[in-house]
This record gives C-alpha cells, sequence and structure tokens, in this order.
C-alpha cells in the first residue's frame, strides 16, 4: 500500500529536517521525502498543522507478560503504546519467568508480531532470574534477538558480578541498563526521603540510594572499557556524577521518565498509591535539576517506565503498594506541557529524546526519517487539549494519578513498517 503524507511539519534531528514536506511511503519504506509530491494513493493522510516525527520510542516499558497477564499483556502493551505515538517499545525482563533465556525473548517477540501493531525490542536479564547470583546466557539472549541486558527493578549488588556483566556485554556489543538502587540505603522505604515524608510518617530512601551506586557503575564501565545505560535518573547527585562521567570520556547514557519531570514529593500528600514509583518521586531542585540536565544534554533519553499493576493492589495503604505507574499513553502529552511549553526543549530536542537517542544507544536502526528505511512515523497534533479519561485507557491497568488530568497534545495518526495502525487516533490494525 502507497501512503503519503501531506503538507506535515517534518522534523527529523538525523537528518537536521525541520519544515513543510511530503512524505511518500510504499512497501513499507520511505521512498521520497520532498516539498510537493504528486501520487494519487488510497492512503493519504493531510498533516497540515502536525508534526510529523519518526516513530517514538520507548527504551523502558514493562509488559508483565509472561507470568502477570491480568495486569498488562503484549497485545495491549503495545496497543497503549501505539495511542501514546510509540512505534517501538523495549520490554523489561522481570517478567515471570523471567527474560533470562532464548524461549521467553522468543515468546516475546513472536506474540509483539501477532499483535500487527508496533516493535517490541527485548531486554534479556542481566543474572539468571534477575536474582544477582549468576550471569545469564548473554551471548544466547542476543542471538534471540534482545537488544541489550539489565535486571530492572533489582540493582546488581555484586561489584564482581557487575564488572563481569558489563564485560560480556562489551564483547557482544550490547549495552547494560542499570537499575541504580542500593537496597541497604533504601531499606523499606516507600518515598523520597526529605521534609514531606517526616511530614508523612512515611519511611524515606535518599539520594544516596541512588548516586552511590551510579558512582559504581560509571567506575566500572570506565575500568572495563564498556557501555552503561542509567535507567530513570531521579535525582541531582546522580546527574552530577553522570556529567562528570560524560566529560571523563566514560561511554554512560541515560534517561529520565515524564512522571519525574511533571511530579515531585508534594503529590504523595494525598496518599495515592499511584504516586510510589521507584526511584520515588523527588523535590522540585530535583526536577530542575533533571529538566536542566535534558537540555544540556546530560540525559540523553526520555523513557516511560510504563509499569502496570492492577487496582486491587494499588488500592491499599501507601505502605503496601506496589511501586510503578502506567505511562505509555501521557508519555507525549507531559513532556509537552513540562518541557515545550515551559521552553526546556524545542521540538527537534524532544524528538531527538523520544526517537533518535533511544535507537542509537539500542542500535535499533530506527529513529530517523531517510529515503529507503522503515517507515515508522508518528503524527502528533501539538496543540490540542483532551482529558486523560479511566474509560479512556488502552492499557490493561489504569494506575496512574493523571487521570482526569487536562493534558495538552497526543499522537494523532501512527505508521508502523509503512502500515497506517492508528488513524485519527483510532486504530486501523
Amino acid at each position: 500500500m502507497s501512503i503519503l503524507i501531506r503538507k506535515g511539519r517534518v522534523i527529523d534531528p538525523a537528518n537536521k529536517r525541520d519544515g513543510l514536506f511530503d512524505i511518500l511511503i510504499e512497501e513499507g519504506k520511505i521512498i521520497k521525502i520532498a516539498k510537493t509530491i504528486s501520487k494519487k494513493t488510497k492512503g493519504a493522510i493531510d498533516a497540515k498543522d502536525k508534526i510529523v516525527s519518526p516513530g517514538l520510542i520507548d527504551m523502558h516499558t514493562h509488559l508483565r507478560e509472561p507470568g502477570r497477564e491480568d495486569k498488562e499483556t503484549i497485545y495491549t502493551g503495545v496497543k497503549a503504546a501505539i495511542k501514546g505515538g510509540f512505534t517501538s517499545i523495549c520490554s523489561m525482563p522481570n517478567t515471570n519467568p523471567a527474560c533470562d533465556n532464548q524461549s521467553v525473548a522468543k515468546f516475546i517477540i513472536d506474540e509483539a508480531k501477532k499483535a500487527l501493531l508496533g516493535n517490541v525490542f527485548p531486554v534479556g536479564a542481566l543474572t539468571k532470574k534477575r536474582e544477582g547470583k549468576e550471569l545469564s546466557e548473554m551471548a544466547d539472549l542476543k542471538k534471540a534477538g534482545c537488544v541489550a541486558f539489565s535486571d530492572d527493578g533489582s540493582s546488581v549488588k555484586d561489584s564482581s558480578l557487575m564488572r563481569k556483566a558489563l564485560e560480556y556485554a562489551s564483547m557482544l556489543g550490547k549495552p547494560v541498563m542499570s537499575h541504580c538502587e542500593d537496597k541497604d540505603l533504601a531499606e523499606s522505604g516507600v518515598m523520597h526521603e526529605g521534609f514531606i515524608s517526616t511530614t508523612l510518617g512515611l519511611k524515606g530512601i535518599p539520594s544516596s540510594a541512588e548516586s552511590t551506586v551510579v558512582e559504581r557503575d560509571v567506575q566500572l564501565a570506565k575500568m572495563t572499557g564498556s557501555t552503561i545505560h542509567i535507567q530513570h535518573v531521579s535525582a541531582k547527585e546522580s546527574i552530577n556524577v553522570i556529567k562528570q562521567a560524560k566529560e571523563d570520556g566514560i561511554m554512560v547514557t541515560a534517561e529520565v521518565t515524564p512522571h519525574h519531570i511533571a511530579l515531585t514529593d508534594i503529590c504523595t500528600k494525598t496518599f495515592d498509591t499511584n504516586t510510589k514509583v521507584n526511584p520515588p518521586l523527588r523535590t522540585e531542585e530535583d526536577k530542575a535539576a533533571l529538566k536542566d540536565a535534558l537540555k544540556k544534554g546530560i540525559i540523553d533519553a526520555i523513557a516511560t517506565d510504563h509499569a502496570p499493576h492492577l487496582e486491587s493492589e494499588k488500592d491499599v495503604e501507601f505502605d503496601y503498594a506496589p511501586f510503578g505507574m502506567i505511562g505509555l499513553e501521557t508519555a507525549l502529552s507531559l513532556c509537552i506541557t513540562e518541557l515545550i511549553d515551559k521552553k526546556v526543549l524545542n521540538w527537534a530536542e524532544l524528538i531527538e529524546k523520544l526517537s533518535l537517542n533511544p535507537s542509537r544507544i539500542l542500535k535499533l536502526g530506527r529513529g530517523a526519517l531517510s529515503e529507503g528505511e522503515i517507515a515508522d512515523i508518528t503524527i502528533i497534533d501539538p496543540g490540542k487539549e483532551w482529558v486523560y479519561k479511566k474509560e479512556d485507557i488502552e492499557s490493561k491497568s489504569s494506575n496512574s494519578p493523571f487521570i482526569g488530568w487536562t493534558l495538552k497534545g497526543f499522537a494523532n495518526d501512527v505508521i508502523v513498517g509503512g502500515r497506517i495502525v492508528m488513524k485519527d487516533r483510532k486504530f486501523t490494525a
């Protein structure tokens, strides 16, 4: 099927393109990009007053399948991703069983293909069963299609084992994605340690629980000459470590979540367990530091850390609720509000953080609008306001503190591999 996208503002940081263009797609690939393309097609899309972007990529998604299909399935997770404008997502390995062997990795890839919606790239477990005791069969996981290695949800406590993991990952040409958390410092904390936690009488998690492990991991990356990616950075102390590491030539990249740039620990005053996330929402000072780090390129990417949980699991006392919130369907809008409207980033910089950089970090071969390349495209309506309603959520879970919020901007149309999978906010596949 031929598709012609007409008169959209094409923003493509990879090719330094920002202007009004037509894009012609045939047989799954971008054939031509020009000011005007004259061709009759059945798949014409009028993109006037909209932004045409490379397909958004979320490098940090929890799909729960296999094992907890009651929370999320691969199909519902991918559907939520498409609704949010993400054409590709990277599934974290903390499933049950963990994605620590070829069969689980292949299952995830096969189920995603059956969905006929978006791309799913599995991240393999760094250690067997994510227990931090013995390295997984990393070479086998790479052969199965895993794009990186991580024990996300758990931090590898054994420094010697982490060193070996970085060395093996480097030999395989894959990055290690690190969940940085000193469990001895975090203990049984449920929110950021500070004035608010003291006021509420809730056990706090200090910023040093994150930053000390960030420091260890970047030093191990330096020692081994390996690549390390720091997941869901939340504290200004961690940013200082990453900044210095980059200046020292250490191969480190980092991500931040939309909820850490939109919310602070003040939100927990309502005791809404949907604000209980790990790492926790921190202070206004941390939030400002995260935005500044995005602007300066210290933080390379924005990732959702989409973490579905049942309503029954979240409808308990704050201490007993699981960590995490869903985020695929609100990420883009939150970024528009917090980063574009507040002039932290321009559109090219935002798309770089949401598409190009995730692709480059994980070597996905996407994130750009180039002739001859795969046509993964997100068409964004940047100005329209909408209300995030529980009944409209595509994810199987609804654990979000943003329900009822009026948000701005959304993905209007999504093309994956040259197929229109969502048009005018309605699924076509």
